[in-house]
């Protein structure tokens, strides 16, 4: 009797944690999605000239490599200096939309940046400095340097943005995150980001 009240209870307890793991997955995940809507939904847009990127970067699987003109920060826009001691670092970058609708690099700083009317401030993804300026620009990414196509789609856009016919619409979040809203292909959008 003692052994069945205990495999009783043993199961309620493994009931009760695995109802508790699910919930906090389903937390998780729904926050994880939440924030990404939220900045569908409620960013400053911005309309990013999109680079050419080395032929040799062609279609990994379903998603298409993106680089952009802002992606390469010129070393005359950082204002308070470069860090001199080597680590991980976050570069800030001011954005600016220019007579021909695109949004370039105004200013940049390894420090946050406060909000200007009439720009937006962007935030890098972590990367490594070594504390010194290689060139005239600093190499970051944004976390938007990926974009997923359908199966089989990516080569024609591949080609278009190799030949300079390829923008991006981001959104961007107070705190300085972007997410892609929009794919264009020669000024007309080819696919649009749903919220969820």
């Amino acid at each position: 009797m003692n052994s069945v009240m205990a495999r009783l209870q043993s199961g309620k307890f493994y009931m009760l944690s695995a109802i508790i793991v699910a919930g906090l997955q389903t937390l998780i995940l729904g926050t994880i999605i939440q924030s990404r809507a939220s900045i569908l939904e409620d960013g400053a847009e911005v309309l990013l000239k999109t680079a050419p990127v080395d032929p040799r970067d062609f279609l990994r699987g379903d998603y298409v490599v993106l680089n952009y003109d802002i992606s390469s920060v010129p070393v005359q826009t950082v204002s308070g200096g470069i860090p001199a001691e080597p680590g991980e670092r976050v570069l800030w970058v001011r954005l600016k939309k220019q007579p021909d609708d695109f949004w370039t690099v105004t200013e940049s700083s390894f420090h946050e940046l406060p909000p200007l009317a009439e720009t937006v401030v962007l935030r890098s993804q972590p990367f490594y400095s070594s504390g010194l300026a290689a060139g005239d620009s600093i190499r970051v990414e944004y976390g938007i340097e990926r974009y997923y196509v359908p199966e089989g789609e990516g080569k024609p856009i591949e080609e278009a943005r190799n030949g300079g016919n390829v923008a991006i619409s981001v959104r961007v979040s107070k705190a300085g995150s972007a997410q892609i809203r929009s794919l264009l292909v020669d000024g007309k959008p080819v696919y649009e980001e749903p919220l969820y």
